[in-house]
């Protein structure tokens, strides 16, 4: 009796006899349905055959795009991609050669390769529209927490969860679809070795010739090697990295005045209240593109008009940012440490030791009392001890009950009033050095805060009708002139803000500096914008302004375009060498 006949009468065999039923069911259903498609390519053979045909050409199309993909959007255009790729032919010449299973494996791994060279160079578009660079394999992995929590903070935290989750299906379809083409092809190419073969020469002999003369065509080479030229980029780009990483780490244990005696650093500004305000995205776009000019230009030139009225006179000049874009830390770090903090790896590494900085000269002198406002910080903060701050007030401290203006937990003015009330304007012993990070000009720029009476601030409550009448930051991110707009805006109102504070509230006492941290994002400011931003010092003591008459800074609060500019790692050492600083180096 056979067996199966055997088991079927078996009632204790009943469940391995479903199981064998199931499992020739489901070998039957991939035979039945490849006999069925057979059967329709037969029914409606020009009809399949016009399939195949699409099918090959899309899978060229979009192996041909991806090796030929440039890394910035203004690139992004038909002309870039009328090219004869070496890497396409290359591909082929593997792919003819191999026999079946190595030739499978081959193109598995091509579209994996492709699929990481695409990411690479998407990634490459957006960091070059916004931080005005491309991608750092090395260092900006880090920078994706933090874009993630700034598209939670613009957009809302379900937009920002469904971006994530949308980018790794994005990668993940992209790699399937993009396995599926180099597959495709290959075995495109088995079936029709002879023609291939034929056809690959051909394309070997033009890229060859084409690259031996040097043609072009729509202004590139025709002869491209796009992909490995990325790749290759990429991978310089890393190896300089990590290099650049412990060279930093022995720079960084230098210091000019890392061992200057307390006496002998900032004599000149002892019993003055000095303020180091930093304003977001502060930088010679707002003063110079012709969107933004007009407006930020006639706020600067009130201002000056009304410090002076008030008895404040200002020098200003330029300083070149570590930074672009974002990544504001790096701004601020550079400038007061005198380091070049142009990466996050630099940023841990100097944060992680003693460097002098600037803020942490007046606490060593024993001669100020050191506090920190920043309303953009909404956990904790280890770089104050860094920093040499006695105290740090963050937007948790600043007893602020409004709105949030997108990314901004609150605006300037009732920051700085905040700070008036709980900092500047007490009593103390001390004359006091502050350190302030003013957040309302931080991209997407809508909405963006108005100016209240300064006596109607409260717990900022007054903002919820300002807050409910602005931009919705979706409508300025998607419009590039808008966002230039708005921009502008946000810059006229952080000065405003932060020059009227000091009028009402400044002493013959008050020194104030403040600067950008960096350009707009790239999409604003322009594709060849510079690292500039804008600095300006004032104070009523003619005696603090004479002393950096040697600066040859411009009068007034709107540095002249041909102002000094310095790179922003020179600002600590300028500065404290200007009011009586002695260098005494430390040992590396």
């Amino acid at each position: 009796m056979p067996v199966f006949t055997r088991l079927r009468q078996s009632p204790s065999a009943q469940p391995l006899v479903e199981d064998l039923r199931t499992a020739e069911a489901g070998a039957a259903a991939p035979a039945s349905r490849l006999a069925h498609l057979r059967a329709w390519r037969t029914r409606h053979p020009r009809a399949a055959r016009a399939l195949r045909l699409t099918t090959t050409a899309l899978a060229a199309a979009l192996v041909l795009g991806a090796l030929l993909l440039p890394g910035t959007l203004p690139a992004l255009a038909p002309r870039s991609f009328a090219r004869v790729p070496a890497e396409a032919v290359i591909g082929a010449v593997v792919v003819l050669v191999l026999p079946r299973r190595p030739r499978l494996a081959a193109a598995v791994l091509y579209g994996l390769g492709l699929t990481v060279l695409t990411a690479v160079n998407l990634l490459d578009m957006g960091f070059n529209e916004y931080l005005g660079r491309g991608f750092n394999a090395a260092l900006d992995w880090d920078l994706l927490p933090d874009a993630q929590a700034y598209v939670a903070d613009t957009l809302g935290g379900t937009v920002a969860t469904a971006a994530a989750a949308g980018a790794v299906v994005l990668i993940l379809l992209l790699a399937a679809v993009l396995v599926a083409a180099t597959v495709r092809l290959a075995e495109t190419l088995a079936r029709h070795r002879v023609r291939a073969t034929r056809g690959v020469v051909a394309a070997g002999t033009v890229w060859v010739t084409c690259s031996a003369l040097g043609l072009t065509l729509f202004g590139g080479p025709i002869a491209s090697e796009r992909a490995a030229g990325a790749l290759r980029v990429h991978a310089q780009r890393t190896v300089d990295s990590l290099r650049d990483e412990a060279a930093f780490e022995q720079q960084a244990k230098a210091d000019s005045f890392g061992a200057t005696p307390p006496g002998q650093l900032l004599p000149d500004l002892r019993g003055k209240d000095v303020i180091f305000t930093f304003i977001e995205s502060y930088g010679r776009s707002a003063l110079e593109d012709p969107v933004t000019a007009p407006g930020v230009g006639r706020t600067l030139d009130t201002a000056t008009e009304e410090l002076a009225e008030a008895g404040f006179h200002a020098r200003s000049g330029w300083l070149t940012s570590a930074t672009f874009g974002g990544s504001s830390w790096l701004g601020h770090s550079t400038t007061m440490s005198g380091l070049w903090i142009d990466n996050q790896r630099r940023y841990r590494t100097v944060t992680a030791g003693d460097h002098l900085t600037l803020t942490k000269a007046f606490r060593k002198t024993g001669a100020w009392d050191t506090v920190g406002v920043m309303p953009g910080v909404q956990k904790g903060w280890p770089e104050e001890e860094w920093y040499g701050l006695d105290k740090l007030y963050d937007s948790r401290d600043l007893g602020y009950r409004g709105p949030k203006f997108s990314w901004s937990t609150m605006p300037d003015q009732y920051a700085l009033e905040a700070f008036q009330r709980r900092v500047h304007g007490k009593k103390r012993d001390k004359p006091l050095m502050s350190f302030v990070i003013l957040t309302s000009s931080h991209q997407p720029w809508a909405p963006i805060p108005r100016m209240v009476g300064w006596d109607d601030l409260g717990d900022g409550s007054v903002f919820d009708a300002i807050h409910k009448a602005g931009n919705k930051a979706s409508d300025v991110l998607t419009d590039t002139t808008k966002s230039r707009e708005e921009y502008g805006k946000s810059i006229r109102y952080s000065v405003t803000s932060l020059t009227q504070w000091l009028r009402r509230y400044g002493t013959g006492d008050t020194v104030l500096v403040f600067l950008g941290d960096h350009q707009p994002i790239a999409r604003v400011s322009g594709p060849r914008a510079s690292r500039d931003v804008p600095v300006s010092l004032v104070a009523k003591d003619p005696e603090v302004l004479e002393k950096i008459d040697g600066w040859n800074w411009t009068e007034g609060l709107r540095p002249a375009s041909d102002a000094p500019v310095w790179r922003m790692d020179s600002f600590r050492d300028r500065f404290l060498k200007a009011y009586g600083s002695t260098p005494h180096p430390s040992k590396g």
